[in-house]
């Protein structure tokens, strides 16, 4: 029985793989053994990392995306923990092998112009005034949508302008938030008790009076774009995204958006630098006599 199949045979008993999993095991285990093929290698315990370095760059300079690039790497170095642990190679050359890193895709933001828009909604029902508070602290503040969601009254500070959410990890941290968001939280808590009593601690109810749903809160902001006629589609985090960059652009103060954020590492929060670059950059070309392309 072919090496392959025997390693497939074993996955199949031992980890009880899906049938979409056992495929693309499959699909990256003939590739592998193509390679094998082209470079007259006749069994894997010849192949070494040099030979997996060279398949992983010939695949990238073919237009091979890093995560298929990376799903295949995990197949090849599960395949040669089989043949160790069964006597047929000394070494795992896949082990020390890493795919090209994927190019981090740059968040959509709204401009100022987009996010007044959006805000500017006429709060003269319970409902839209709920909307006008959650759409205005989630650009006030930053917030996940999660953070939102499950907020308290007894987490927001009316008299300091702050708030305190617990975000991933359950990491604590206390965020400002702007004069706007604050008056349409007051004015939310003063129309709340049609929905909910005052003892339902959540600032955010439904209008059957239980804690809002993330999923209420994703479809109500996608209904006001729709309304005050945004032609893109708006979700909550593109709101954060609007925000943090929006405080950099400002700001120029790249810790302090990462602690607003709650990002515990700050190349994550590094992306919106990119951002802020993209639109200089944008601008310059513009404006600048000398940057404007030739015809």
């Amino acid at each position: 029985m072919p090496l392959r199949k025997r390693f497939l045979e074993y996955l199949d008993h031992e980890r009880g793989l899906s049938p979409r999993t056992r495929s693309a095991y499959q699909r990256d285990l003939a590739l592998f053994e193509e390679e094998l093929t082209r470079l007259e290698i006749p069994h894997p315990r010849k192949v070494n990392e040099h030979h997996v370095r060279g398949l992983i760059a010939r695949l990238h300079r073919q237009g091979l995306g890093s995560q298929s690039l990376q799903r295949l790497l995990s197949a090849i170095r599960s395949y040669f923990r089989w043949l160790m642990k069964e006597g047929l190679a000394e070494q795992n050359p896949a082990k020390s092998v890493k795919a090209p890193r994927a190019k981090k895709k740059l968040p959509n933001t709204l401009d100022t112009d987009a996010v007044t828009q959006l805000l500017d909604i006429e709060d003269d029902t319970p409902l839209a005034i709920r909307d006008k508070a959650i759409m205005e602290l989630f650009y006030s503040s930053g917030l996940r949508l999660s953070e939102l969601s499950s907020l308290r009254w007894d987490q927001f500070d009316s008299a300091s302008g702050l708030v305190t959410v617990t975000g991933k990890g359950n990491k604590t941290r206390i965020v400002p938030v702007g004069s706007a968001a604050a008056t349409a939280l007051e004015k939310w808590r003063k129309v709340r008790g049609n929905f909910a009593g005052f003892d339902e601690p959540h600032i955010f109810v439904s209008n059957r009076g239980n804690p809002i749903s993330n999923r209420t809160i994703q479809e109500r902001i996608r209904y006001w774009a729709r309304r005050q006629g945004l032609p893109q589609q708006v979700y909550p985090h593109l709101l954060r995204h609007s925000f943090a960059s929006h405080m950099l652009e400002s700001s120029g103060d790249l810790r302090a958006v990462q602690e607003l954020l709650g990002h515990a590492d700050i190349s994550t929060t590094q992306v919106y630098t990119h951002l802020n670059f993209q639109h200089l950059a944008s601008v310059y070309d513009k404006a600048h006599p000398r940057a404007k392309k030739k015809p």
